[in-house]
């Protein structure tokens, strides 16, 4: 049975970046390119009355930052993913960007961005993220390591079958390739990773990794 087109938004304010990105995405028969947006009040329309799966953005806008626009979109339409494409690379955006609900985040100024790999990869559950990006994550969560120090970290109590799903989600496996493993139904799976989430006071799967590896429920 075919599936339907993805639904995307994008949205950059670099004319010719946009155009670029648009023009991969209008070219691939996996997607329909909905709107590409130049700043957030576009993108905030957009948001509002198309139905979409996915949000492609920058963080630096004329009218505010990216992240607003994965607020909204996380508001409005919680199943669909946002993925940031941005030449920021500091703590705060990125970790803004992931507690807002970014799924991946990649970096402009990347050898090479491989636009539909990461496409497919954040609709797949798993999340794309730069090397430069990677090292962000992994430097925070040593420092959260250094501040808690000797005391004691009030740990969520997570059950053998959320573990093993949530380090299959570290892995990059899919929601189908993670039932197929643990031999349930492939129903049951989002099931477990909301409770993950919730246990874990987590909004998305790159979060929920990383609050699970700085408590040590699970080791990457």
């Amino acid at each position: 049975m075919a599936t339907r087109p993805l639904k995307i938004i994008l949205t950059e304010d670099d004319d010719p970046i946009r155009e670029r990105l648009a023009s991969i995405v209008g070219a691939w028969s996996g997607a329909e390119l909905c709107a590409s947006c130049s700043n957030l009040e576009e993108t905030f329309a957009a948001i509002e009355n198309r139905e979409i799966d996915l949000l492609i953005t920058d963080l630096r806008l004329p009218d505010g930052s990216g992240i607003e626009a994965i607020r909204a979109l996380a508001g409005k339409h919680p199943n669909a993913e946002a993925m940031v494409i941005s030449v920021l690379a500091d703590e705060r955006s990125v970790l803004d960007a992931i507690e807002a609900g970014a799924s991946g985040y990649l970096l402009k100024d990347a050898d090479s961005i491989d636009l539909i790999d990461a496409i497919k990869d954040v609709m797949a559950g798993r999340s794309p993220i730069s090397s430069r990006i990677a090292r962000v994550l992994v430097r925070r969560l040593s420092d959260r390591k250094a501040e808690s120090g000797a005391e004691e970290i009030d740990r969520p109590t997570l059950t053998t079958r959320e573990t093993d799903i949530l380090w299959g989600i570290a892995k990059g496996f899919t929601y189908g390739e993670l039932a197929d493993k643990l031999a349930i139904s492939r129903q049951t799976v989002p099931v477990h990773i909301r409770n993950i989430y919730r246990k874990l006071q987590a909004s998305n799967r790159s979060e929920a990794v990383f609050e699970a590896a700085r408590l040590g429920l699970i080791k990457l």
